[in-house]
């Protein structure tokens, strides 16, 4: 087999072919899927094999004084002997790992072969094809959740172990200094747990992911904002927690805690980092300072390590290995997302490279993931069920005007792009509007005319007058709001998305099932757009395939923005991802049949190709790291000897036989929301077909959700329709 090595003498780094171990009693032979390179620890390691001896001595002052105990013991030869040859050899890398069992030790009967685990340790979990781990430093891996992002268990466990020596609280806010791959998953943690968090890195793209993964400000740690974020949050007191996540040989990170932190709060060492504690500052705030130990109790026990003898869960709640499946289940329940922080992934063949680039900065990265030859975890196509709809229709209710509609939400999206033009259709009332302050609902009455404002959805739902009710709402809740109109009889607008999760999404079918009322319209106003629409119809018919290219310049989020809060409200692509994939499928006429999706590291960026049943196409760019000035939304489709040009809903082009260019000056920009509610009102009114097919609905729906299986799982995703 292959494994990672370095020689500590030379700084030679080299994948060597050295023998299968061992399957001892008391643990399991893992076949790695893909290992983990810690870029603090290893690559320090790296950096000390490649200085030169006194270098080295300088960097390692407690083996220097290891090595002169030494010489007093057994004299100068004979230690000389012994630290060249230690120095002279080959050396493992790698400490956290994810894989598959390939054998299973007597003693051992909570996994079996070809089950899929996490494993830690220095020893252990090395970057090798095959690893012997013992019990207590493997945990099996929760279903669903993608190997790679399992091999982040052992880092993520060391930055759960030292947000438990902080000991945080509800309402806390927390300062973490270095952002780097433990500071990034402390932050993470510490948000989960209802800390307000405060990030310090010198390098603003490390504070603007951060940011996007939940830290309420970020800066340089010689910036004014960082200590005005502080006092802000905080009322001047200062926080509760410093978390030092930093290495180096700077003072700086201890000067910080000391500064930031309020009287008595806590100073959590994780990193490496210089302590010369400023003796007056920590003295006068009384600052507990407290030092985190690897990834829990029971590091350096052999007899926990080795020989698998657990600690009693009543003396010892959070050991080495519950801490690591404990950080597993937060990554399957999406309340730490790891996906951000992957930089690259290497083929474990190109590891010496690998490892060069970011030793010489060529390679900028929070976290580096070695994927190994011969595994077929990943390899395989996954599939995700459209769920089929079968409903037995009630009675469509008889036409009537003024059709009467509810809202439910009235924030910035339906005061500016719906409730203005339903506001001003004939045949239409603004019945009620229901939102969760009195203020805000009594707002949208006041400017839209609303004959009643509530608070209390259930009154809403239950008001036969009603007709239909519009779900305008965070998107966290829009599937269980949706799910209660159907069920109440109404005909629902819900804006994107429909669900955020493949279990809301059948709650919804369910709701159509059950009241037979499948009179349901999802947001999706692009295809309305008049300008589209005519640059579709002067395309015409196509006979052969199709493609499309679809590029979506979204930009960033301010801060602060509620978009950002992945672990409620699902990623930006989840929430707006819908709008991109129904055009694409409206444009070729069809439901897609697969998705592949792939992601730039460190943003948001995505790639996502749909295949759709002729053979066709789409191709979505959706980019949030694009210049300001460069149009939204632009779009490309070619057939048959055609070319469509889309530029922003300002103007469009097709060229062929012959070519047609629309109006260079448009009066606005429509992207359709105005056609969109009138055909939805006309469908209300008269009872007749939906604007667009629940099954469409569906599938769309069902299609961005499979772009984040596609991201976590790394290969195509077929979507295949529940018989």
């Amino acid at each position: 087999m292959k494994q990672v090595v370095q020689n500590y003498k030379s700084g030679e780094l080299a994948v060597l072919d050295v023998p299968v171990p061992g399957c001892k009693p008391g643990g399991v032979l893992v076949r790695t899927a893909y290992s983990l390179i810690s870029t603090g620890t290893e690559l320090m390691k790296v950096s000390e094999a490649g200085m030169s001896m006194l270098g080295k001595a300088r960097s390692r002052p407690d083996q220097v004084a290891k090595v002169m105990q030494s010489v007093a013991t057994n004299g100068v030869p004979a230690t000389y002997r012994k630290v060249m040859g230690k120095l002279d050899s080959y050396t493992p890398l790698g400490y956290s790992l994810c894989g598959v069992v390939e054998q299973v030790g007597t003693g051992i009967d909570d996994v079996k072969a070809g089950d899929l685990v996490a494993c830690a340790g220095n020893e252990h979990a090395l970057h090798a094809e095959l690893n012997w781990v013992p019990k207590n430093l493997y945990t099996p891996v929760p279903d669903g959740l993608a190997p790679r992002h399992a091999a982040f268990g052992t880092v993520g466990s060391i930055a759960m172990q030292g947000v438990r020596q902080g000991e945080p609280q509800l309402g806390e806010v927390a300062l973490v200094v270095g952002l780097g791959l433990i500071g990034q998953l402390v932050l993470q943690l510490l948000s989960a747990s209802g800390v307000r968090v405060v990030g310090v890195d010198p390098d603003p793209v490390r504070c603007e992911l951060a940011e996007r993964l939940g830290a309420a400000a970020c800066g340089d740690p010689a910036s004014a904002a960082v200590e005005a974020a502080v006092a802000e949050l905080t009322d001047g007191h200062g926080v509760d927690q410093v978390y030092l996540a930093a290495g180096g040989d700077s003072n700086q990170p201890v000067e910080l805690a000391a500064r930031l932190c309020r009287d008595r709060g806590r100073v959590i060492d994780i990193g490496k980092c210089r302590l010369d504690l400023p003796w007056n500052a920590y003295y006068e705030k009384e600052l507990d300072v407290r030092f985190s130990r690897s990834y829990g109790p029971g590091r350096y026990d052999p007899e926990y390590e080795l020989d698998g003898r657990d600690y009693p869960i009543g003396y010892v709640r959070w050991t080495e290995r519950r801490n690591l499946a404990c950080f597993l289940d937060l990554l399957a329940r999406g309340s730490v997302d790891v996906e951000p922080l992957v930089s690259h992934i290497a083929e474990f063949d190109d590891a010496v490279e690998t490892y060069q680039r970011l030793k010489d900065g060529g390679l900028k990265a929070v976290a580096v993931l070695f994927r190994y030859p011969g595994h077929t975890v990943e390899a395989e196509a996954q599939t995700v069920a459209v769920p089929s709809v079968n409903v037995k229709r009630s009675p469509a209710r008889a036409a009537r005007t003024p059709v009467r509609l509810a809202f439910v939400g009235a924030g910035n999206y339906a005061t500016s792009m719906l409730l203005p033009h339903l506001a001003q259709r004939d045949g239409v009332e603004l019945s009620t509007v229901v939102t969760t302050t009195a203020l805000s609902a009594a707002n949208a009455q006041r400017k839209f005319g609303f004959t009643g404002a509530t608070t209390d959805l259930d009154a809403v739902l239950g008001d036969t007058s009603i007709d239909a009710v519009f779900v305008v709402t965070r998107h966290s809740s829009h599937a269980e709001l949706t799910r209660k109109a159907l069920l109440a009889g109404k005909t629902v607008f819900v804006e994107k998305p429909l669900a955020l999760t493949e279990d809301e999404l059948a709650g919804v079918l369910a709701a159509v099932e059950e009241s037979g009322n499948d009179r349901l319209q999802v947001g999706f106003n692009r295809r309305f757009a008049p300008l589209l629409q005519e640059a579709r119809k002067r395309f015409g018919a196509r006979t052969g395939p199709a493609s499309l290219r679809y590029l979506v310049n979204a930009g960033r989020l301010q801060h602060g923005s509620w978009y950002l809060r992945q672990g409620t409200e699902g990623s930006r692509f989840a929430g707006e991802g819908g709008h991109f994939i129904d055009t694409a499928s409206w444009l070729l006429g069809a439901d897609p049949v697969s998705v592949y999706a792939v992601a730039a590291p460190g943003n948001e960026d995505l790639q996502v190709v749909l295949r759709y049943p002729d053979g066709s196409t789409a191709t979505i760019g959706y980019v949030t790291t694009g210049a300001a000035g460069f149009p939204k939304e632009t779009l490309d489709l070619v057939a048959d000897g055609r070319v469509l040009r889309f530029d922003d809903f300002v103007r469009a082009s097709v060229y062929g036989p012959r070519k047609w260019v629309s109006s260079r000056l448009p009066k606005a920009r429509d992207k359709g929301q105005n056609a969109e509610l009138a055909a939805f009102i006309k469908a209300v009114r008269t009872g007749g077909p939906m604007p667009v097919p629940l099954e469409s609905l569906v599938t769309t729906t069902s299609a961005t959700l499979a772009v984040q299986a596609g991201l976590a799982g790394g290969a195509p995703v077929t979507l295949a329709r529940a018989r």
